[in-house]
């Protein structure tokens, strides 16, 4: 990407900013302050500072746009189209126990679609961005999902759901599922990593279910500009509605959800 548009320049600026504070705060996490916000979900002062500087940056270029992030109140688009769907720092529980491995995702969506989508790491500093009918890239090289056909040469990666989120059983049977037929699984820690990876042909596919929109939304716009396909474990397109997630390279996008639908129905049969 030779020429940034200036709603990428805003959103990777934006991160650039948000991400040097997040990398002071990881060599000092022991000492941030910790509250705890639910069943193993955690907000730490790095994420409130985060979200400020995020929406500070991001509100001053756009004020008309709406917000949507993880850790405040939803606002409303002023101009009725546009709203950012924001996570500061998607990892939290990583960024906390010390993992080096969380990330910034911010994406741009206009009257239900994402357009727009930045993930930064900050601790690696790569930056993956895209846009609509523009193709995905690492800074400045253009990404593609693998060609894996098979899944038996594949890595697939997934997240698992926690506590009182989703449904254990029907996890733990698509997961036996998958475990059989591919070459390997992996679970990191951070959806929005998981996809951009996946955008950068790391991984051949990604599963998860119980998510919140800005754990993925910018993820989902870098897989399809890609080259990748996106859709719900079940088949459907609402994912930021269902928090059902299933993204894959061409070739084993279908496989791959064939093989956890039918663990996920048969786990829920009497």
């Amino acid at each position: 990407m030779a020429i940034r548009s200036p709603i990428l320049n805003v959103m990777v600026n934006a991160a650039l900013k948000t991400s040097r504070a997040l990398v002071r705060d990881f060599g000092e996490v022991e000492q941030l302050q910790v509250s705890q916000k639910g069943p193993a979900d955690f907000v730490s002062t790095a994420d409130l500072q985060a979200e400020r500087t995020l929406k500070r940056e991001l509100g001053r270029a756009r004020p008309d746009y709406g917000f949507l992030t993880e850790e405040g109140e939803p606002v409303p688009a002023a101009d009725g189209k546009h709203r950012w769907i924001v996570d500061p720092l998607d990892g939290t529980l990583n960024f906390l126990h010390g993992l080096p491995h969380f990330a910034i995702s911010i994406a741009l969506e206009r009257e239900g679609e994402i357009i727009a989508a930045v993930v930064h790491d900050p601790l690696r500093n790569e930056t993956f961005l895209a846009e609509k009918g523009q193709g995905a890239f690492l800074n400045d090289r253009r990404l593609r999902v693998s060609a894996r056909r098979r899944l038996n040469e594949a890595v697939i990666a997934t997240g698992i759901p926690f506590k009182a989120h989703a449904d254990h059983q029907a996890y733990l049977a698509m997961l036996a599922s998958v475990m059989a037929e591919v070459a390997g699984v992996r679970r990191y820690g951070s959806a929005a990593l998981d996809l951009a990876w996946l955008a950068a042909g790391r991984y051949d596919g990604f599963w998860e279910i119980g998510l919140s929109p800005w754990d993925f939304a910018a993820g989902i716009l870098l897989v399809r500009e890609a080259g990748g396909f996106v859709s719900e474990v079940g088949g459907g397109h609402k994912m930021l509605e269902s928090g059902s997630v299933l993204a894959a390279n061409d070739h084993l996008h279908l496989p791959l959800g064939n093989l956890l639908r039918s663990r996920e129905n048969s786990s829920k049969s009497p």
